[in-house]
């Protein structure tokens, strides 16, 4: 390439050029026609070197430019330099909107760019799950595809300061928070399920409102005694017993609502892998039949245990004991005097399975759906008499969703109940005997 070239070296070299066709045709006295052949060879030059930028451009098309002489060298050098530089810029600009692409893909809320006539520039895959958007959207109109009231009057209020919270338009379960950000002539919409975050603030707010009720009523016993015993000159010894009793009897049932509540959190909070420790559930059964029995002292009900020894399972042996124990002693606590009440441990082509069976009252299927929630009663007076908490199915569900089981519940009025779960297979170890 030549560099610092100026108009003077074209004249230059076209000067030398006419010079030398000047002399050769003065010596052989043929002047104009030495012009003629000079002048013709020159177009000739051009032309060929013109064809060949032609032929480098638009057909062949390589990288590197054809061989040149003169200021066609320079050309063909300069043209070059700048398809190189355009090719790396291309290649840079590629590199970052593939990043950029990959940024949006890997981002964990639904993203849409869409301009301001709502057409849809482009989505992401998360958007295509969570709102359904397709690839051959591109080009339609956000509003068409998102129809809903609420959405097209924040769209058309223009103030994006605050997000607005909408049903999935794919599950009317699923709740989304839709922000929508301006920038350049663009839109972006961003949408994020929040779902598990408006469950969890409804349980927070059922939580505080049900603990307390649960607590305010003992307090409210404990204080009417106590003032009552403020002249204990004037109060009965009899009645000032009955209160101590009583009183003592609704601290006891406050502590083991604390209790409750304290081991339910530590399970919600858990981070143990119950992979790494494995239990014997018939030792750990064991204990939880004497329990049983001293339990069932003023019931006289008949319980049996039909338990494997050898099933050992992966798992977190407290909280399977508190899962196991409630079931147990929710059976002898609310079936009818002198009733039966049959425990299964043993291993089924499902998994390990575990069941209690008891001939009580049953319980009304409009009750089954709702009897894992925390607090929630079938019949509030009789749990509050046997010292219920209302926790304790509760904390059966979450042990088991940790231990990758649910709970079964099958429930016949007067006929009785079943609650049983099944661990699946991969918790148990390959040592363990063969299903039957």
């Amino acid at each position: 390439m030549i560099n610092n070239y100026s108009w003077r070296t074209p004249i230059k070299n076209l000067i030398l050029y006419l010079a030398f066709w000047i002399i050769f045709g003065w010596v052989i006295g043929k002047l104009l026609l030495s012009l003629v052949i000079g002048l013709s060879a020159l177009v000739a030059w051009h032309y060929y070197y013109q064809r060949q930028l032609f032929t480098w451009l638009w057909r062949t098309r390589q990288l590197h430019p054809p061989n040149a002489t003169g200021v066609w060298s320079a050309i063909f050098d300069g043209i070059y330099k700048q398809q190189k530089d355009n090719r790396r810029r291309r290649r840079q600009l590629g590199d970052l909107i593939k990043r950029f692409r990959e940024a949006a893909q890997a981002m964990p809320d639904a993203t849409v760019i869409f301009d301001h006539d709502n057409t849809i520039i482009w989505c992401n895959k998360l958007a295509r799950q969570l709102l359904g958007l397709k690839s051959s959207d591109v080009g339609q109109r956000l509003n068409n595809l998102i129809r809903s009231p609420a959405f097209e009057a924040y769209q058309q209020q223009g103030d994006f300061k605050d997000p607005i919270i909408l049903p999935s338009p794919l599950n009317s379960q699923s709740v989304l928070e839709i922000r929508i950000i301006p920038y350049a002539e663009q839109m972006l919409f961003i949408a994020r399920d929040v779902t598990k975050l408006k469950q969890l603030e409804s349980m927070r707010q059922d939580f505080v409102a049900n603990v307390s009720h649960e607590l305010r009523t003992p307090l409210t016993v404990m204080l009417g005694y106590l003032e009552m015993m403020e002249d204990l000159q004037q109060t009965p010894p009899k009645m000032i017993e009955k209160a101590c009793k009583e009183m003592t009897s609704q601290t006891e049932r406050m502590r083991d609502l604390v209790e409750q509540l304290l081991v339910l959190s530590k399970i919600e909070s858990s981070g143990d892998d119950v992979f790494k420790h494995t239990v014997n559930i018939g030792s750990m059964l064991a204990q939880v039949k004497a329990e049983a029995s001293s339990l069932n002292q003023t019931k006289h009900h008949q319980i049996s245990f039909d338990v494997d020894p050898s099933l050992i399972v992966y798992g977190i042996e407290l909280e399977l004991r508190s899962a196991m124990s409630n079931l147990v002693f929710n059976a002898i606590n609310y079936t009818a005097d002198k009733g039966e009440i049959n425990v299964v441990w043993k291993k089924t082509t499902k998994g390990a399975l575990f069941s209690v069976t008891d001939n009580g009252e049953g319980i009304s299927q409009t009750h089954l759906s709702r009897i894992t929630e925390r607090f929630y009663r079938v019949d509030k007076a009789r749990s509050r008499k046997t010292g219920g908490s209302g926790l304790g199915l509760s904390i059966v569900k979450h042990v088991l969703a940790r231990h990758y089981s649910d709970l079964k519940i099958t429930s016949q009025l007067s006929k009785g109940s079943t609650f049983s779960f099944v661990l699946p297979d991969n918790m148990i170890p390959e040592d363990s005997p063969k299903e039957v």
